[in-house]
Formats: C-alpha cells, sequence, structure tokens
C-alpha cells in the first residue's frame, strides 16, 4: 500500500459522493469522509496495517452503504485489504433499527483494531452535528453509541476516550 493507494481513496470517495450532502447542515459529504480520514491518520499506525491503508479505508467507509459501491470494485481498485475494511464498516443489516445496530455490533466486535479504529473516528465525525442539530434524535443515537463504543476494545483507546467524552458533554 501507498500513499498514492491513499490519495486514489481520496479521489474516489469524492466522485462516488459528488452532489451528497450532510444531513443538517448541506455540507458536501466529502467534509465527513475528510475529518473521519484525518482523525485515523492523527492516531497513527494500527496493528500490522499501513497507516495509509487505514486513511483510505476511511475515506471509501460510506461508498458501499451510500453509493451502491461494490466489493469487486473495490478489491480492483484498491486490493483486498481495503475491500475487506470497508465491508465491515458497512451497514448492510436489514432489519428494525434496534436489530441493525446490534448486527452492526456483532459484527464491528469481531473486526480487527484498525478498522474498529475507523469507526470510532466516524462516531467522533458524527456525534457533534446530530448533537447540535438534532437534540431529539441525539437521545437515541448517543445510546447507540455507548452501546458500540463497549464492544470496541481493540480501537485506539485514545480515540475511544475521546468519543466517551463526546457523550457525557452531550448529556
Amino acid at each position: 500500500m501507498s500513499v498514492i493507494v491513499g490519495f486514489s481513496a481520496m479521489e474516489f470517495a469524492r466522485r462516488v459522493h459528488q452532489g451528497q450532502q450532510r444531513k443538517y447542515t448541506g455540507c458536501p459529504y466529502s467534509d465527513h469522509l475528510a475529518e473521519v480520514a484525518g482523525i485515523v491518520a492523527a492516531a497513527g499506525a494500527r496493528d500490522d496495517v499501513w497507516l495509509d491503508t487505514a486513511v483510505a479505508v476511511a475515506w471509501l467507509h460510506d461508498c458501499v452503504e451510500d453509493q451502491g459501491v461494490t466489493k469487486v470494485d473495490l478489491i480492483t481498485r484498491f486490493g483486498l485489504t481495503v475491500a475487506h475494511g470497508v465491508m465491515l464498516l458497512s451497514d448492510l443489516e436489514e432489519g428494525n433499527r434496534a436489530a441493525r445496530k446490534a448486527a452492526s455490533r456483532a459484527r464491528l466486535a469481531m473486526a480487527p483494531g484498525w478498522v474498529q479504529t475507523i469507526k470510532v473516528a466516524d462516531l467522533i465525525s458524527n456525534t457533534s452535528s446530530i448533537v447540535q442539530h438534532d437534540p431529539k434524535f441525539a437521545r437515541t443515537y448517543l445510546e447507540e453509541k455507548r452501546l458500540m463504543l463497549e464492544v470496541l476494545v481493540d480501537a485506539d483507546q485514545r480515540l475511544v476516550e475521546l468519543a466517551r467524552r463526546q457523550i457525557g458533554g452531550a448529556v
């Protein structure tokens, strides 16, 4: 993996999410992806995965569930490790919200630490917007986030602590 792959992931993510906007703010969705990638980069390398791989996955983490990008396309463009990371982060479960969230927790509890770290970065990025713009939904979201953080035991603990402080400050 190289910095070029990370840059290619950024370009690809910006292209496939072009025109998509962040809920509540109307900002380009790629702003969220950039924030998640930046948080992951600031946390540094995890496990046996190079930092540029984790940053590439951070850029791509929503492309399957939001934009219909396929696993085969990810493998072809970015290789197996990146595709596997993205698929672990993709919420493709069905059922009611409680069932989907429980299945997501179970999937991510089994994910490697570097993937869990990306999920924590995603939670950090999403929290302030939800709390600020949708206080009613924030109650549900913050409880789901708390439950998710309980299973992300292999994630970067500095980020987990930051995410926990967000929950405490939002209550």
